[in-house]
């Protein structure tokens, strides 16, 4: 069964409980999800779905991706597919197709979300996107010894770990939550 609002504001609504202090910048997703909108769906505006992967080796390195279409560095991800029924199982998916990662090499640290983020996303007029928001829903897993195998080319330009001091320049504090929770350490 495909992911429904309710399973998105489920998850939300339990992440804020570990994070409270979030509650203030997620107010606005949580009225969309209200709304009952379809927001799984990439044709939902102005808000949809997305999921990330955070993928930390040997507590010492998480993987990236060079983004073909934003031209930046992040951890894999991207929207939900119909077939999936889960975020967590999204996420898990988006990491093996777009690094080639086989996901019978890492573990799900949390079932739990290690980040909730909302943040707009300029037009793409080619894809008939207007302005939108995503609310990208990121977890954690482990690994120690995955490799980077064929990357998914339409949509990365390469892969690579990284030492978390760089990832975290690069990609920001969810690089240190990732690392939190992979540890266990608060």
């Amino acid at each position: 069964m495909a992911i429904t609002d309710s399973d998105i504001a489920g998850v939300l609504t339990a992440y804020l409980e570990r994070y409270p202090q979030e509650a203030g910048q997620l107010a606005e997703p949580l009225r969309l999800l209200a709304e009952g909108r379809g927001v799984a769906s990439r044709r939902t505006f102005p808000m949809h779905v997305t999921a990330g992967a955070l993928l930390v080796r040997d507590h010492a390195e998480v993987l990236l991706i060079e983004h073909l279409a934003y031209g930046i560095t992040l951890q894999p991800g991207g929207h939900l597919e119909p077939t999936d029924t889960t975020l967590v199982g999204a996420a898990l998916r988006e990491l093996s197709e777009e690094t080639g990662i086989d996901p019978g090499q890492v573990a799900l640290v949390s079932a739990h979300p290690a980040y909730v983020e909302f943040g707009r996303v300029p037009a793409r007029p080619a894809k008939g996107e207007p302005d939108h928001y995503h609310l990208d829903f990121g977890y954690v897993f482990t690994t120690a010894d995955a490799e980077v195998g064929r990357i998914q080319e339409s949509e990365v330009t390469g892969a690579a770990w990284y030492p978390l001091d760089l990832a975290e320049r690069l990609v920001g504090p969810r690089i240190a939550r990732a690392v939190t929770t992979s540890t266990g350490i608060r």
